[in-house]
C-alpha cells in the first residue's frame, strides 16, 4: 500500500487548507452556546484550525465560535479540554 516514490522524488507537504479532511470524521463536535464562557481555548487547541470566533457584537463583546466541518477531523480535543463541557461529540450522520 501507499505511494511508490523514485529515488530523489520531491513531495510537497499537504495541509488541511488544501484538502478538506472532514469527510472521514466519525464524530462531530456540537457546540452549546449556553454553556460556553467564551474563553476560546478550543480555538487555540484545535490542531486543524477548524474552530474560529464569531464576529464581536455591537458592544465589542465575544459572541461565540463556529466549527468548519469541512476541516474538522472529529478528534475531540475541543470536547476534552473545554472547561465548561460546551461540546458534545455526536456520531456523524452520513
Amino acid at each position: 500500500m501507499g505511494m511508490k516514490l523514485t529515488e530523489g522524488a520531491w513531495v510537497e507537504p499537504a495541509t488541511t487548507i488544501d484538502t478538506k479532511t472532514g469527510a472521514w470524521r466519525s464524530f462531530r463536535p456540537v457546540w452549546s452556546p449556553e454553556k460556553c464562557i467564551k474563553c476560546y481555548l478550543c480555538i487555540d487547541l484545535c490542531p486543524e484550525g477548524a474552530i474560529s470566533a464569531l464576529p464581536l457584537d455591537e458592544d465589542g463583546k465575544k459572541t461565540g465560535i463556529q466549527v468548519d466541518y469541512d476541516y474538522c477531523k472529529g478528534c475531540g480535543i475541543c470536547d476534552a479540554e473545554c472547561p465548561t463541557q460546551s461540546y458534545e461529540m455526536v456520531p456523524e450522520e452520513k
